[in-house]
C-alpha cells in the first residue's frame, strides 16, 4: 500500500511539473507559484511515505514576488528530488 501511495504522489509530481513546464505565456506568476508549491508537497509526501525524514521548511524571506517565490520553491524542490534519487538508489541495491 505504502508503494502504491509513494507512485501515486510521484505521478502526481510528474503531472504538476509538466503541467507548468507546458504552460502558456499568459500563465501569470501567481498560478506557477502554486504549481511550483504543489510539486514541493507532493514529492515532500512521496518522501516521507518512503520512510524519509524530510526538511519542509522553505524559507521565503527576501521573496517578495511571486516569480521569486516560485525559484524558491523551484530550488527546493531540485533538493528534494536529489533525496528521492539517493533513496531510490540505495533501495535498488
Amino acid at each position: 500500500m505504502k508503494k502504491l501511495t509513494a507512485i501515486a504522489a510521484t505521478l502526481i509530481t510528474a503531472s504538476v511539473l509538466s503541467t507548468s513546464a507546458f504552460a502558456s505565456d499568459d500563465d501569470n506568476a501567481s498560478d506557477r507559484f502554486q504549481s511550483a508549491r504543489g510539486g514541493v508537497e507532493a514529492l515532500t509526501v512521496t518522501l516521507e511515505n518512503l520512510g524519509a525524514t524530510v526538511d519542509k521548511s522553505v524559507n521565503l524571506n527576501g521573496a517578495y514576488t511571486y516569480s521569486q517565490k516560485e525559484a524558491v520553491y523551484n530550488a527546493k524542490h531540485a533538493d528534494l528530488q536529489a533525496q528521492f534519487d539517493e533513496l531510490r538508489a540505495h533501495s535498488a541495491e
